[in-house]
């Protein structure tokens, strides 16, 4: 490829812009169930709402302003108005700031879900034009064959020169065919700074996913087998739906060595598949905001 904007495309990528996290599995939030709930929190606030406050570090933040409002209520005071402010303010600023990382998150998914994805249709277009050019030039043999062979029958020919004819271009067309076929490019892609690893993986932390996205993304209640952690589902959904999942034992190594190492070679086929992982890995990721949005709102439904 002469390309070098694509050359620069295929070894680089500049979707990240220096978000490399270091955190221990100690820093991580400590997981929060049901049962274990403060009844005072689970009557007025979803488990979805508590468990996205636990992972972005304000559950505590939480609970005293509850605690607060329920004071305020009750013997109300200009002083406990204003902590009341206070606190609310702290939460809310908390819950844009995690609010904007896992924008930052997602929208590094979305720009390499796109970068695979338009080096994949680069590679199918080439593919697609090469076959256009087997196909004619296959078209135009046949006919070339059979018009000589049929004028040589014609003429009175009698040796064997028009079978002859009519097997080399029969030979030729198979030639082409095989062509279309086989007719697969690969390019060497990179991929050094790889998400796709971090959840095929499920290391006890990540440079990619800041600590509330990695704990929102592991979390599971052993207690609900029923309902696994989001990076199991991620992992089972690319298992089930052929992305990794295929019959020949080396050929699945293979693949999981190039989706999940520093790169590869890919065809345009599993460059698709890979923008197509990454797609749902973003999804999943974006779900936290919905729940933080739900949180934001059972917050705003306590003082109405």
């Amino acid at each position: 490829m002469r390309n070098t904007p694509l050359k620069k495309q295929l070894i680089e990528s500049n979707c990240n812009q220096q978000n490399i996290y270091s955190y221990r599995k100690i820093d991580l939030p400590i997981a929060i169930y049901p049962n274990q709930l403060d009844t005072l929190l689970s009557t007025k606030f979803s488990f979805k709402s508590l468990n996205v406050a636990n992972a972005i570090g304000i559950d505590e933040d939480i609970a005293k302003y509850v605690h607060q409002l329920d004071t305020y209520k009750l013997a109300p005071s200009l002083d406990r108005r204003i902590e009341l402010i206070e606190r609310l303010q702290k939460i809310n600023q908390r819950v844009n700031v995690a609010s904007l990382e896992i924008s930052a998150v997602a929208a590094e998914m979305d720009c390499e879900e796109e970068r695979a994805a338009q080096i994949a249709v680069y590679l199918k277009r080439k593919e697609d034009e090469a076959e256009t050019k087997f196909t004619v030039g296959s078209i135009i043999i046949g006919a070339v064959g059979a018009v000589t062979a049929g004028v040589l029958l014609a003429n009175g020919n009698d040796d064997n020169l028009p079978e002859i004819i009519g097997i080399g271009a029969g030979l030729a067309e198979a030639s082409l065919g095989l062509m279309i076929l086989t007719n697969k490019r690969k390019v060497e892609f990179h991929h050094t700074r790889n998400a796709l690893k971090d959840i095929w993986e499920g290391q006890d932390s990540s440079t990619i996913f800041p600590a509330p996205v990695w704990y929102y993304l592991n979390y599971y209640d052993s207690n609900n087998v029923e309902q696994p952690s989001f990076r199991y589902q991620i992992i089972d959904r690319w298992m089930n739906f052929g992305q990794i999942s295929v019959a020949k034992r080396k050929r699945k190594r293979d693949l999981i060595d190039v989706y999940f190492g520093l790169g590869g070679k890919y065809t345009s086929e599993q460059l698709f598949n890979r923008a197509n992982m990454l797609d749902e890995l973003e999804a999943y990721i974006n779900l936290m905001k919905q729940d933080l949005k739900g949180l934001a709102l059972e917050l705003e439904n306590l003082n109405q």
